[in-house]
């Protein structure tokens, strides 16, 4: 079942989401509603904040950033041909490699896209939708990918990274999202 998508403003993106068990009701229901939500509104990540479930869930997939790369950007990205996975619980155990900058998006934050500093490496420890766990460490675009998602789990955004002036210029395009004044082609829910 395709999810709305929990637009900026809504207090659920904001929560440090707490852990979660093998119990928790219908986690592979959950699960397979984010993939089908995540593909339909074309992202490559999407955490469960990001559909209104404030626990420490969240999906990605960089494969498709290397499907629809171009002929020049082929060897852009040391980690092809990119990651698909869920990450249950996750913790960073360590950030390495230089930081640097790339054109992020997000699907709770649409039509706002902005060049965003990480690091180029993180290890991640987390559990697996079987629960199984792993300590892993991702590179390039997959980094990133994780970085963003695992940002949403501990209730911070891209935009949070900008300098406060950049952020200030943006405020309508910020107020038009959490009102509901934008157009996109997936479903959203706006905060009340």
């Amino acid at each position: 079942m395709i999810l709305p998508i929990v637009a900026y403003g809504s207090p659920v993106l904001r929560e440090v989401c707490p852990e979660i068990t093998p119990d928790y009701p219908e986690l592979d229901k959950l699960i397979a509603d984010m993939w089908e939500t995540m593909y339909n509104s074309n992202g490559v990540g999407l955490a469960a904040p990001q559909i209104n479930a404030s626990i420490r869930l969240f999906i990605m997939d960089s494969g498709q950033i290397f499907e629809n790369q171009e002929e020049d950007e082929k060897d852009d990205y040391p980690d092809a041909p990119g990651f698909k996975g869920v990450f249950i619980n996750a913790h960073i155990v360590e950030l390495n490699g230089k930081e640097w900058a790339y054109n992020e998006g997000c699907l709770s934050i649409p039509k706002i896209r902005e060049d965003i500093m990480r690091n180029e490496e993180v290890t991640l420890e987390f559990e697996d939708e079987n629960f199984n766990l792993h300590t892993k460490t991702f590179n390039g675009i997959t980094a990133r990918v994780i970085l963003h998602e695992y940002d949403h789990i501990e209730g911070k955004l891209f935009i949070d990274y900008l300098k406060p002036l950049k952020r200030k210029l943006m405020k309508r395009k910020l107020d038009d999202i959490s009102k509901g004044r934008i157009k996109v082609d997936y479903r959203m829910v706006f905060p009340k």
